[in-house]
Formats: structure tokens, sequence, C-alpha cells
């Protein structure tokens, strides 16, 4: 087992406590996600896929479906704006990426596929059926 102590242990909650001035928390709420988190579910005819991506733009999430592989990627950006009159202290940018691939137990008829996002949750409705050839689906 290992006795490392882990972020956000004991020592984090230690200088939050303790020292509040010490410990300077990012200014954007959370961090980046490392995980995209789905619910997938299955009816006779298809399967529907639920993602969470919380402050992310329709623009910057991608889907795939080829066979019965299902591949969901998103480009993750945030920003901070400053105006003429303001001096920057401090300035923190996140960019990075997050991907997730998983396998369906049939292959998904990728041309009647749908996707849409809408306050930070993705739906997939993947039709049961064989595919010719990879698609990547347009987000409504």
């Amino acid at each position: 087992m290992n006795g490392l102590i882990t972020r956000g242990g004991f020592f984090d909650d230690f200088f939050k406590d303790v020292a509040p001035g010490f410990y300077v928390k990012p200014l954007h709420g959370d961090p980046l996600p490392t995980q995209i988190r789905v619910d997938v579910k299955e009816s006779a005819d298809a399967y529907t896929v639920e993602a969470e991506l919380p402050g992310i733009a329709k623009e910057d999430i991608h889907v795939a479906v080829e066979g019965n592989i299902v591949t969901l990627r998103a480009e993750v950006k945030q920003l901070d704006q400053q105006t003429a009159d303001e001096k920057v202290l401090r300035s923190e940018r996140y960019f990075g990426s997050v991907a997730r691939s998983f396998q369906m137990p049939q292959d998904i008829d990728s041309a009647a596929a749908k996707a849409k996002f809408e306050n930070g949750l993705l739906r997939l409705t993947l039709p049961k059926r064989g595919a010719a050839a990879g698609q990547r689906l347009t987000i409504e």
C-alpha cells in the first residue's frame, strides 16, 4: 500500500485551516476535468449516451462513431478577462483536452445517429445496426 500523502490530502487541509493566506486557490472554480462522465442506456433499438461536459462550448466537442466504437473528445479553454482600466495581479489560463472511447455491444447506424448539447449535457442517440464507415456527428 502506498503511504504517500496525495494532493488534496492532510497538508492541504492543514494549510487551509491554519494559514488561509498561504493557500491560494485557482481563480477558476474547478480544475480541468480529467474524465468525461457518461451514462449509457440501452433500449430495444438504440443506445442513449449522456455525457457531462460543463463549461465547454458546443464547437469544442467532437463525437465520432465507427462501427461499435464511440469516441468523445472535448477541448477545454478557460480564459480570464481584463479591461483597459485594470492592472493584472495574477492570471491563470487553462487549456487542455479530454477524450473517452468505449465499445458498444452492437454496431451503430452512424447515418441515423443524433447528438444534442444543452446546459453542459451531451445526449447521443445511437440506433443499433451495422455501419459501413465511420462518421463524425454534428451536434445540435
